[in-house]
């Protein structure tokens, strides 16, 4: 059977299907954004950009043991096409892949998706609890505080920053941005 080009609704069903976590879904979205804002300022495919990064963690909730592995199982058995699942998979280099990101599409995934965690960390402490007021300095204030979200690994945003060839401040600018059009969906449009 040949792959045909999954639509949005066909990703979200997949990922509803395996995640019932809202926190998960929320940083589907955000992701989801942010690689759509990205693929218009590039000019590339927003569409495909935007459902990758709807569908990269997958397997998180289910299979947090076999992440990236089992979500690549699963697009498989659904027929997605080999350039989607390579690049959903990559977003793990280093960490449950091998499998290092190359094109502009995968170096973004791979940049963003530790940094839109510390873009909801730090909006969440904020008076307004919103990304809508919210700039580049507020996250490189809370960067460098390593117990604040220890969790984000800032070493793997550094490292996305460079493949894109993209100052941290532009690439914390963009997420921010990427952010804000989902900003009520993923509750951070303020109080």
């Amino acid at each position: 059977m040949t792959s045909t080009l999954p639509t949005r609704q066909e990703a979200y069903t997949l990922l509803t299907q395996y995640n019932k976590s809202e926190s998960l879904i929320k940083h589907a979205l955000a992701v989801e954004a942010v690689m759509r804002y990205l693929a218009r300022k590039r000019g590339e495919d927003e569409e495909k950009w935007g459902i990758i990064g709807l569908i990269h963690d997958l397997d998180y909730e289910q299979f947090p043991e076999q992440h990236c592995r089992k979500t690549e199982e699963i697009l498989h058995e659904n027929h997605w096409p080999e350039e989607y699942i390579r690049a959903v998979v990559s977003h793990g280099w280093g960490i449950c892949s091998d499998v290092e990101p190359k094109t502009e599409l995968e170096k973004a995934l791979y940049a963003i998706d530790e940094l839109t965690g510390l873009v909801v960390t730090t909006a969440l402490v904020r008076p307004s609890k919103s990304v809508m007021d919210m700039n580049a300095k507020s996250v490189k204030k809370k960067w460098k505080d390593k117990r604040f979200a220890a969790g984000v690994d800032r070493s793997i945003i550094e490292k996305g920053a460079e493949m894109l060839g993209m100052e941290l401040s532009d690439l914390i600018t963009d997420t921010i941005m990427g952010m804000r059009e989902v900003a009520e969906a993923i509750d951070l449009k303020g109080v």
